[in-house]
């Protein structure tokens, strides 16, 4: 009678879920779900017009909302969405929806595009290259209104050091345009250091594809596979955006100008470039294995070949030696006054024979 048997598997360490913490509340609560230490929030201000600029930092939210910024551009700069309350009072101070807020401090959240009335509200992902020539990714949300743009981010490490520098020093057209200029010109930048993401990446597969020839050990493989969940990870994170963009330039809201839009079908053309290059990222690194397998396979043969070529050669010369080491009486050739010495050149000649016909068949 058969009987069913338990199955042990082992235990895998539990990942601790962000998404508890939003589990039971209600839709629109500010929950922050990123990973970054909680700490106070910055604002920077940015505001600007063709005749100057001026740059501020506040510590209180207070001050900040009793600033008086005029008919100028702004471009309110957020650092730090971990402190909820901070987050939740300046989402009221600019009218924006709960769900918009609770949308800002989630970190996981996919990249995406909402119009409301008076404001344009999108997240994306913002990447850049460490010291240690890593990629990192991080959250970025971004409120268009009329004259401002408000940019929420978790650090203070940012891909827009060369937009500041546009305001600062007058250059471009910048400072002659409006908030939607301002919002293209952001996402221009994230969209810019894609490129650089996606280089990186490629440099890495050049690599990998030198050690798979050269020196396929398991490290390798290891690098590969780690390789291939980049790739899939950044490539979740970008896809979207191609979508998002034609969403803007495709939208009657009044708030991005016609000039604009021509500027964001440029955006749009590098993200197809970007999605393209994934795509054939992503083949390249699941061929990668495929060609690791392949020549570790190739690399067990010859051992195999080796070991075969080895054992062919001594077959004939083990089968002499125990011929001549059984324990008979009556054989002849044991008693023959030569016969260890033609033992040895029947021996030699064998092995002489064997080498030379394997090296003819190119098999050494």
């Amino acid at each position: 009678m058969a009987t069913n048997k338990k199955l042990n598997f082992p235990k895998r360490k539990k990942k601790k879920s962000r998404q508890q913490n939003k589990m039971g509340k209600a839709p629109g609560t500010i929950s922050y779900m990123g990973d970054k230490e909680r700490g106070d929030s910055l604002i920077y201000s940015t505001t600007y017009n063709a005749d100057g600029f001026e740059t501020k930092e506040f510590k209180d939210l207070e001050v900040f909302i009793k600033e008086e910024r005029a008919e100028k551009i702004s471009w309110i700069n957020i650092v730090g969405i971990s402190d909820e309350p901070f987050i939740e009072k300046l989402g009221k101070h600019f009218n924006l929806n709960p769900l918009v807020l609770e949308d800002i401090v989630n970190t996981e959240q996919r990249p995406k595009i909402d119009e409301y009335d008076d404001y344009i509200f999108a997240v994306f992902r913002m990447l850049y290259i460490t010291e240690e020539d890593e990629i990192v990714g991080e959250h970025v949300a971004i409120v268009l209104h009329e004259n401002n743009v408000l940019v929420f981010q978790e650090v203070k490490e940012d891909v827009f050091d060369g937009l500041r520098g546009r305001i600062t020093g007058k250059l471009g057209r910048i400072r002659s345009r409006g908030a939607d200029y301002l919002f293209f010109a952001l996402l221009d930048a994230i969209v810019d250091n894609y490129f650089l993401a996606v280089e990186n990446l490629n440099n890495r597969i050049e690599i990998l594809e030198e050690e798979v020839y050269n020196n396929p050990e398991p490290i390798v493989a290891k690098n590969i596979q780690q390789l291939k969940k980049e790739v899939l990870k950044i490539r979740r994170w970008i896809f979207p955006v191609k979508e998002l963009i034609s969403r803007l330039i495709d939208t009657d809201n009044p708030l991005i100008t016609k000039d604009t839009k021509l500027f964001l079908r440029d955006v749009h053309d590098h993200t197809v470039e970007i999605n393209e290059s994934l795509q054939i990222y992503r083949e390249m690194s699941m061929s990668l294995m495929e060609m690791y397998m392949s020549n570790m396979s190739n690399k067990m043969n010859e051992v195999m070949k080796v070991l075969t070529i080895m054992a062919s050669i001594f077959i004939p010369l083990t089968f002499i030696a125990g011929i001549y080491g059984m324990n008979f009486d009556h054989m002849p050739e044991l008693h023959y006054e030569y016969g260890y010495q033609v033992v040895w050149v029947v021996m030699i000649v064998l092995f002489l024979g064997m080498m030379i016909y394997f090296k003819k068949k190119k098999w050494l």
